[in-house]
C-alpha cells in the first residue's frame, strides 16, 4: 500500500513503542531543504526554526513514552548534503529526544543490505519502504508486506555496528 501525505502521517504517528529507520542515501533531494542547504553551502547562519516541526513531533513522541530513533549510513568524504544534516538537522533531533547513530561503511558494509533502501520499522512489526531516485528524489513510501524478521536482524546489526552521532562527530568532525 503507498502511504502519502495524510495517510502517511497518521500510518507514522500510531505507533505505539518505538519507530526506527535505516537512512542509506548519500544525498536527500527535497525541495523544502533547498534553500537552507544552499544557506549552509555559502556559510550562512543556521534559522533559529530550522527543522522545528520535526523536533516538535519528536518531543511530543518522547513525552508519550515511544522512543524514535535511526542508523545513518555514511562513506568517506560525506556528501555536501551529509555534512548539512550533520551540523544543521541531526543535533537538533537529538536534542529533542531522537536517537541517532552512524554507521560509516567506508572500509566495511558489515553484511547489511546496503542497497540504497531505506526505511522504516514501527513496534518491531511494520515495516515502510522509502523509495528514491538515484539523485535523493522521493519516489514514494509504501508498506512491505514481507516477514519483518530480516528487518530486525539488520537492524540490530545496525545498531551492533554504529556509533552514536556525538561519538562519530569527535572522532570524523
Amino acid at each position: 500500500m503507498l502511504l502519502d501525505g495524510d495517510r502517511w502521517r497518521q500510518f507514522f504517528d500510531a505507533f505505539q513503542r518505538d519507530a526506527w529507520r535505516f537512512e542509506a542515501q548519500p544525498v536527500y533531494t527535497m525541495p523544502r531543504e533547498t534553500e537552507n542547504l544552499a544557506r549552509f553551502l555559502r556559510g550562512e547562519p543556521k534559522p533559529a526554526d530550522h527543522n522545528a516541526r520535526w523536533h516538535e513531533r519528536v518531543r511530543g513522541y518522547v513525552a508519550s513514552g515511544r522512543r524514535i530513533g535511526r542508523v545513518r549510513v555514511v562513506r568517506q568524504p560525506l556528501t555536501d548534503y551529509q555534512r548539512y544534516q550533520f551540523a544543521w538537522g541531526i543535533p537538533g533531533n537529538i536534542a529533542a529526544g531522537e536517537d541517532i547513530r552512524v554507521l560509516d561503511v567506508t572500509h566495511d558494509d558489515f553484511g547489511l543490505p546496503l542497497t540504497g533502501q531505506d526505511w522504516w520499522m514501527f513496534d518491531d512489526s511494520r515495516v515502510v519502504h522509502l523509495n528514491f531516485r538515484p539523485d535523493g528524489t522521493q519516489i514514494n513510501r509504501e508498506t512491505a508486506d514481507s516477514d519483518p524478521e530480516p528487518y530486525r536482524a539488520w537492524r540490530r546489526l545496525a545498531l551492533t555496528r554504529s556509533v552514536p552521532f556525538s561519538e562519530y562527530v569527535k572522532l570524523y568532525g
